[in-house]
């Protein structure tokens, strides 16, 4: 409950109240770490409020520190990007620790993960791919950087997924490529600054139950050997980790969080073959 006492966190995409970066900003805070929370919309408030809940319950208990912080910003932008980071330096004075979750929809945007075929597609929509969920981790990430370098400490973790880098669905080439990227971007910004202490990892997520989840989705998580969707919780255990200290001599990875549906070669409903 303490391994993260007198860190601070940087976690972008945390909007969804039930989203995987909210449950790394509340197990964040659990663990002691000042917690700086951003979406594009100013329901990310009502997020700070529920962190600040948190010690107000007695659930943070002694580790319940002076304050979080919220902040809107829309990451497709550097010049935002640049803001954030700098108003979390201002306020704590370092970052040691960035969560890139960001991406895949933006709240308050007209926005779709159905994406059409690609010989269907526009340079437009494939760009927007590539601002939602690539582009917002190359801006947080060279914003902060500076400062993990400077101090000699950093863990950046970078919400990936299995759809790209494992696995694809029609209609997601965008998306697919996108975070196919930032799992290259992952393994070389590694290389560049492990001998700073400044580890980069990447968590592919499968089927997680999220509060956007269509129905379709929930019931690809059913046919996982597990046997149902993984919990945004789940995926913030793994991520904790990464974002700690323990986290020492791993870096470059992308740890696949996803209840063991890329080892499956059938993927129907187990009556039909199991």
């Amino acid at each position: 409950m303490t391994r993260m006492q007198g860190k601070v966190a940087l976690i972008t995409g945390a909007g969804s109240a039930e989203g995987i970066g909210m449950a790394c900003a509340r197990l964040l805070a659990l663990s002691g770490a000042e917690v700086a929370i951003s979406s594009t919309t100013g329901r990310i408030h009502e997020r700070l409020k529920e962190l600040e809940e948190l010690r107000e319950v007695g659930e943070l208990g002694e580790l319940g520190n002076e304050a979080h912080f919220s902040f809107v910003a829309d990451l497709t932008d550097e010049a935002q990007a640049q803001q954030l980071v700098n108003a979390v330096i201002a306020r704590y004075g370092r970052i040691d620790i960035l969560i890139n979750n960001a991406g895949m929809v933006q709240t308050g945007k007209d926005t779709s993960t159905d994406g059409p075929l690609f010989q269907d597609s526009t340079f437009e929509q494939w760009q927007r791919d590539m601002d939602l969920n690539l582009h917002t981790c190359f801006h947080v990430t060279r914003a902060v950087l500076p400062f993990m370098l400077k101090q000699h400490y950093g863990r950046i973790v970078n919400i990936s997924s299995v759809t790209g880098p494992l696995v694809t669905v029609p209609g997601s080439s965008g998306y697919s490529a996108a975070k196919s990227a930032m799992v290259g971007l992952t393994r070389a910004l590694a290389h560049e600054v492990a001998s700073h202490n400044v580890m980069v990892n990447a968590v592919a997520p499968g089927w997680i139950a999220t509060e956007s989840s269509f129905a379709e989705e929930i019931a690809a998580g059913q046919h996982t050997p597990v046997g149902r969707p993984g919990r945004p919780d789940e995926i913030a255990e793994v991520v904790g980790f990464l974002s700690s200290a323990a986290c020492s001599y791993l870096t470059g990875q992308m740890i696949v969080v996803d209840g063991g549906n890329a080892l499956q070669e059938y993927k129907g409903p187990r009556e039909l073959y199991y």
